[in-house]
């Protein structure tokens, strides 16, 4: 039996262990990640009443034409597993910002639906929330950082798709899709 090492963590004497200065980079950026995502969660409630996770649901609903996804595509999306965009979604339609409906054509799926309070919110919200990402980030950075910022992310994304990619099947069956 042949067994595969490219899935398997590195034997104890091949561990690569970050530098002085990589880890120094990697606890600074994992600080800015969660003292940014706190501060912008924040000022989201502050300003608007919504949680940014109110706000990470109807940002994609009122960029489709038609103001309805499927919830499977929805939860790929957001990559989170379905029973918490399940329990978001009930309480967003309890608070009349998005409604359920089912798929008439499968009659499998269901769609979530921007309602017009859902609207409004998403619109009064994203201003404010686009004045705190440049308060807190970009008035911070040179157009060169920005640019750096940039690469450095598209870079870190790509090999993640490419290590999705590796595992679609198993993506697929899972529930949101994401890896």
């Amino acid at each position: 039996m042949t067994v595969s090492t490219t899935d398997s963590p590195p034997a104890e004497s091949a561990v690569r262990w970050l530098t002085d200065d990589e880890q120094s980079a990697w606890r600074a950026f994992l600080a800015m990640k969660t003292e940014l995502d706190a501060q912008l969660g924040r000022d989201m409630q502050d300003s608007s009443g919504l949680s940014i996770a109110d706000f990470s649901v109807l940002v994609p609903l009122s960029e489709h034409p038609e103001g309805r996804l499927r919830i499977l595509e929805l939860a790929r999306g957001l990559q989170w597993e379905k029973s918490r965009l399940s329990h978001q979604l009930t309480r967003m339609e309890q608070r009349g910002l998005i409604e359920r409906s089912n798929c008439r054509e499968d009659r499998r799926g269901s769609f979530v639906v921007l309602t017009a309070d859902g609207r409004r919110a998403v619109e009064a919200a994203a201003p404010r929330h686009v004045e705190s990402v440049r308060r807190y980030l970009f008035d911070l950075l040179t157009p060169d950082q920005v640019a750096v910022l940039g690469d450095i992310s598209r870079t870190v994304r790509d090999r993640l798709a490419a290590q999705c990619a590796g595992r679609e099947a198993t993506c697929a069956e899972s529930d949101a899709g994401s890896c």
